[in-house]
């Protein structure tokens, strides 16, 4: 699998490589979104001594670890000795360090605490008396986000004050998606395939197996012997204890209900207990909360909707989890017939509104537009809605597009039925300046696009 831009995450790890003091870096995110891979990129080439730890006791972890730095050393003293004490492994290999920083990687790094909540102080004592007067980097890493926030980032940690950075590795974004494939497919494909695997370097991988995106969803999707087919499972079942709720309600999302009063209607929860579940799968990345992009106070809002980030968990809660019981039986053709009817009215179209969102940051960072916008999102009241809206304060400039992923062209009463709901958008009416933006997987009619020629206000992409 090749690597894929991870640019900004691999600028501040060399850059906390080349501090004059030691640094601890913690990185953390789902599972299979390519944490190992951007560590081992770091390290190649560099002296280091990377420690996997497993799900055992804290004593085989610490025996394991043993073992490592006895090779890294090539210490036969050390790999046949008994020792019952961190401190003095890490004091072996501060010993041995050059003039050469030397990179230190524990993943996984919260099962250890997690079998022993008691290793975390223990940690706390061999970073302040031992590894930050060293010539040393050391990486903390974890896919369990909530352990790995709450053992390492939160204010009640030991370890809390003591990073220098922290990453959140989250999945690639659709601009460069594209570079996962020698041959890349066109663009309708890219963002078909986008709209399942997301920017997920493992589900990237797995569909690379076949060229045909049809055969690739019944190969890893359809297929209940493929790792994937219960991958929603294995992502919570260790993040959470009651699976079913968070389940059910990730599966009334993908279902089209998006606000709280009628989440809990259907998951017959009191309204007030559903924000814990909300904000631990947001923790996840695997919801997110919506206002209109006008809203003043985002977080005070009764507009709030509630909608599934994650383009793999969207997609396999629509398709897979209600259909399970005829994958199992072996009907997958009933299955396919299902999801081809609805594949892109309900998963590809909203999955392009989100590459169309992204595709205006970049045209306001690369002065595309007579502004730099400060927020993009989308907009409705009671009777409109529109996909794209990018604001700016500074600039007065107010940008509103609309995405069509239709089979045909598209025509001047988009262009027309946009104008008109402009008017009910209530932000700096007096003084604004408008952009029209209209996006379109294929392209547009002459006459729309005679009419783009004469106005400096409208952008066909």
């Amino acid at each position: 699998m090749r690597f894929i831009d991870r640019i900004n995450e691999m600028a501040t790890l060399e850059k906390e490589y080349k501090r004059d003091n030691a640094s601890m870096v913690v990185i953390f995110g789902r599972r299979r979104v390519g944490k190992t891979e951007l560590i081992r990129h770091f390290i190649k080439n560099k002296p280091s001594l990377y420690f996997l730890a497993t799900e055992e006791a804290e004593t085989m972890n610490r025996m394991a670890f043993q073992e490592q730095v006895a090779d890294f050393l090539n210490s036969d003293l050390l790999r046949g000795s008994s020792i019952d004490r961190w401190e003095l492994l890490f004091q072996q290999l501060v010993s041995a360090t050059t003039d050469q920083r030397l990179v230190i990687v524990i993943d996984e790094f919260q099962y250890i605490g997690k079998s022993n909540p008691a290793f975390l102080s223990v940690f706390q004592r061999i970073w302040d008396t031992i590894l930050c007067k060293a010539n040393v980097m050391v990486i903390l890493c974890g896919s369990l986000v909530s352990m790995m926030m709450s053992q390492t980032l939160n204010y009640d940690s030991p370890l809390y004050g003591r990073r220098t950075a922290q990453i959140k590795l989250r999945p690639i974004k659709f601009n460069h998606y594209h570079e996962f494939f020698d041959d890349a497919p066109s663009e309708k494909e890219l963002i078909q395939r986008y709209s399942i695997t997301g920017g997920v370097p493992k589900y990237v991988e797995m569909f690379q197996q076949s060229q045909d995106l049809r055969k690739a969803i019944r190969d890893s999707l359809l297929n209940p012997s493929s790792y994937l087919f219960d991958e929603p499972n294995f992502l919570l079942q260790k993040e959470v204890t009651d699976i079913g709720s968070y389940f059910s309600i990730l599966r009334i999302i993908a279902a089209g209900n998006h606000k709280p009063s009628k989440i809990s209607t259907l998951i017959q929860q009191k309204q007030t207990n559903l924000p814990r579940y909300f904000n631990v799968l947001i923790e996840l990345d695997l919801l997110e909360r919506e206002v209109p992009v006008t809203e003043m106070n985002p977080g005070k809002s009764k507009k709030g909707l509630y909608q599934i980030k994650d383009n793999f968990i969207r997609f396999w809660f629509q398709f897979v989890y209600p259909n399970r019981s005829y994958i199992e039986m072996g009907h997958t053709d009933v299955v396919m017939n299902r999801l081809e009817k609805n594949f892109i009215d309900s998963q590809v179209s909203f999955v392009y509104e989100d590459i169309c969102r992204e595709k205006l940051w970049e045209l306001s960072a690369t002065g595309k537009l007579p502004g730099l916008l400060e927020k993009v999102g989308r907009w409705w009241d009671s009777s409109h809605e529109i996909d794209v809206v990018g604001l700016s304060e500074a600039d007065n400039l107010l940008v509103l597009g609309e995405c069509k992923y239709w089979t045909g062209p598209i025509g001047l009463n988009i262009l027309s039925q946009l104008e008109q709901k402009a008017a009910f958008v209530d932000w700096h009416r007096e003084k604004r300046k408008i952009i029209y933006i209209l996006f379109s997987i294929n392209g547009f009619s002459d006459e729309l696009k005679n009419v783009a020629a004469t106005r400096e206000d409208l952008i066909l992409l």
